[in-house]
């Protein structure tokens, strides 16, 4: 009986944390409507490797790591997460290279500003990384190539608390895992 009084205790307790939050987390992610056609699958790779190679005939090759494309961060207005049309070129440049890879897979990481609860930080921060993500494969990007990650407000580009260091933590950064 008393270990049933202290689970049910426990259960209330972890559904009022989890109330807590401002950012309701069922409301979907805005983003700009744009018809794009379906990118066509890469085939599959087919092995011509003869049979009888064993694994000490095979050689190391060295492979250059592929980036990400040139610049992977897009930023936000104060308490949105709204992509923003500015960024346009910024995703339609991150598609075209990952539709290109398709082996390549990057981690959408979201971040806020210091302002604000730590819950609700993670919340905005991953509707953040949603928008990017959702964003992504309106351009033509396989889902399975995304991963979308908050950090809310625990990896700050810039330490300051002045208005333009805000700004420039209000992010989603686009990088390889």
């Amino acid at each position: 009986m008393n270990r049933t009084k202290i689970f049910l205790i426990a259960c209330s307790a972890a559904l009022l944390v989890a109330c807590g939050t401002r950012v309701p987390i069922t409301e979907q992610a805005p983003v700009t409507d744009r018809v794009m056609s379906p990118a066509t699958p890469m085939p599959a790779a087919e092995s011509t490797a003869p049979a009888n190679v064993t694994s000490r005939d095979i050689k190391p090759v060295e492979v250059a790591p592929i980036a990400v494309a040139k610049s992977g961060v897009v930023y936000f207005d104060f308490d949105s997460f709204i992509v923003k049309p500015e960024y346009q070129s910024v995703l339609e440049a991150q598609a075209k290279f990952l539709m290109g890879n398709r082996n390549v897979k990057i981690s959408l990481g979201g971040h806020t500003d210091d302002l604000g609860g730590r819950e609700y930080n993670l919340a905005l921060g991953q509707k953040r990384a949603d928008a990017v993500k959702r964003s992504l494969t309106i351009l033509g990007v396989a889902e399975a190539q995304m991963e979308a990650v908050s950090f809310g407000k625990e990896k700050p580009a810039s330490p300051a608390t002045d208005d333009d260091a805000r700004a420039k933590n209000r992010r989603v950064e686009l990088a390889a895992p």
